[in-house]
């Protein structure tokens, strides 16, 4: 086991966990983003598993290799899209950590931006999100504690996913205790009004308020959907063209 994590959370160049994450300056508080997965049995994971696929994605993966953050990108749709922009935005680990790691059914922790082949999502994704399977849980432990040794006692660990669940809390917080967070706006948002949440923040620059895991209400009241964006007159637009 320990030989397979450091596998997973080195730092190559084009693989290593947060390989390509962007960190600030110690000025802004140490931080870094802990992704849920893309559930790969969904429709549009299936699309890439099956084998008449017709999508560029598709014929990628059976020619090569693809990043593991833009399957689940493709996978997801907006709620993945909007985890990745914005922990891309805000990461600040301490040098030598990953800024960014995503969570899988079998793999543990790996970097949104670990290139993998078909065999290899199907082995990184074969086992079941459930903090009762150890072959979900153990990998998920023994990489999360080794990246809490790395990361050092002032860093904070923000999980982008739902804390309504044991599924990631359990596991995570047996590892991190006081230091893993949660947006304390994903609460009572469903998956579509979060991604379109996180890229709202991106565009603004503007990030949300991490609240701790431990002893937090999960559950709360749905609250007031996003406003739209405002939308650029016509002639704002030739304008802005000439």
């Amino acid at each position: 086991m320990q030989a397979k994590t450091h596998r997973l959370i080195g730092h190559a160049p084009s693989e290593g966990i947060g390989a390509k994450s962007v960190c600030f300056s110690g000025s802004r508080p140490r931080r870094l983003f802990v992704l849920s997965p893309a559930n790969v049995r969904s429709v549009r994971g299936n699309l890439l598993f099956g084998e008449s696929g017709q999508s560029a994605l598709w014929q990628r993966l059976r020619n090569g290799r693809v990043p593991v953050g833009e399957i689940f990108s493709f996978i997801s749709g907006l709620y993945f899209r909007g985890k990745l922009a914005y922990a891309r935005a805000f990461a600040n680990a301490p040098a030598g950590v990953p800024g960014i790691v995503l969570i899988t059914s079998s793999a543990g922790l790996v970097s949104p931006d670990r290139l993998v082949t078909l065999e290899d999502l199907r082995e990184m994704t074969t086992g079941r999100v459930d903090a009762s399977d150890s072959g979900y849980r153990i990998p998920l432990e023994s990489d999360a504690r080794l990246l809490c040794e790395k990361m050092g006692s002032h860093c904070e660990v923000v999980l982008l996913g739902s804390i309504a669940t044991p599924k990631y809390i359990d596991p995570l917080l047996g590892v991190f205790r006081e230091r893993l967070m949660f947006p304390g706006e994903f609460v009572g948002r469903g998956d579509m009004s979060r991604g379109g949440l996180l890229l709202r923040c991106v565009r603004e620059q503007t990030e949300l308020t991490y609240v701790p895991v431990l002893g937090a209400t999960l559950h709360g009241a749905r609250p007031s959907r996003l406003p739209q964006p405002a939308r650029r007159s016509a002639s704002a637009d030739r304008r802005s063209h000439r």
